[in-house]
């Protein structure tokens, strides 16, 4: 592995019963890029995804994390590990308070332990008080300080998207994973999606994107891989990934995708979106 590389996935299989999710999937992330992961309906990104931060144990596969062989075996090792991820369907604590929210996932990296919340020892009180100012600054980051006090519940569909991202920020990992953040977004929102993750990107995280919008993931990723029927089928480029005849024909059909390959790589991205939009796996 090379210094660059935050992280490794090598022959990722899993398979459910009698189908056979993913065959023998690679992936590489070089530090500080967003790479984004796509394909139609049943590609088994989801799958993989699941895998990758430990909420389904791959049947094989080698993986490693900064560096260090790293076994996703449980949702809290893998946090704990430097992984942190949202959800497709956002998961907050909705009677608590945006600020609350932030603080749960601050408390992947303390070290009080369970005596010291019971006996309430100066050092988890000076602990709490660092959680807290560190929660803060995160909501301020992702521009939801003013509404530190609100409760989870009460705030805007888009609000709630960058709380998720918050939460996960706030537990300083190594790789940020983004299960389809856009969904449900309106233009607006997206846009200040975009921004956010330009933002965190530009700030040295690493990004691995989940995005049926092929749109945002074109104008936004540094790299793109491409599944299908559980197979790796394309990696590389945006513009690449866009002329590649497989993916073509992964979104259109084998037909149309002879027909797009004299097409501008807008076309074949334009081709592609409109070949994915709704579609979530």
């Amino acid at each position: 592995m090379s210094e660059s590389t935050l992280f490794k996935v090598e022959g990722a299989s899993k398979c459910f019963g009698g189908l056979q999710a993913l065959s023998d999937v690679n992936l590489t992330i070089q530090s500080g890029q967003v790479v984004g992961l796509i394909g139609p309906n049943g590609a088994g990104k989801t799958t993989f995804f699941n895998v990758i931060t430990g909420l389904v144990p791959a049947d094989s596969g080698k993986f490693e994390l900064a560096g260090r062989p790293y076994e996703p075996s449980a949702v809290h090792q893998v946090a704990k590990a430097g992984i942190a991820r949202t959800f497709q369907n956002i998961r907050l604590f909705a009677d608590m308070t945006a600020l609350e929210n932030v603080m749960v996932g601050r408390h992947v990296r303390t070290h009080s332990g369970f005596w010291g919340a019971v006996l309430r020892t100066s050092g988890f009180k000076q602990e709490e008080a660092q959680i807290t100012e560190t929660a803060l600054e995160w909501l301020n980051y992702v521009g939801l300080g003013a509404l530190a006090s609100a409760r989870a519940r009460t705030l805007s569909y888009g609000d709630q998207r960058r709380l998720e991202i918050a939460r996960a920020l706030a537990t300083d990992p190594f790789l940020l994973a983004l299960d389809e953040p856009a969904a449900g977004m309106n233009g607006t929102e997206k846009r200040g999606l975009r921004d956010l993750i330009e933002r965190i990107r530009n700030d040295g995280k690493t990004v691995l994107l989940i995005e049926h919008d092929v749109k945002l993931v074109m104008g936004l990723c540094d790299q793109v891989t491409v599944l299908d029927y559980g197979k790796l089928i394309a990696s590389g480029s945006p513009a690449q990934v866009q002329a590649d005849p497989l993916v073509m024909a992964a979104y259109l059909g084998t037909a149309s995708a002879k027909k797009t390959k004299t097409t501008s790589a807008y076309e074949a991205s334009a081709a592609i979106e409109t070949s994915a939009r709704g579609a979530h796996v």
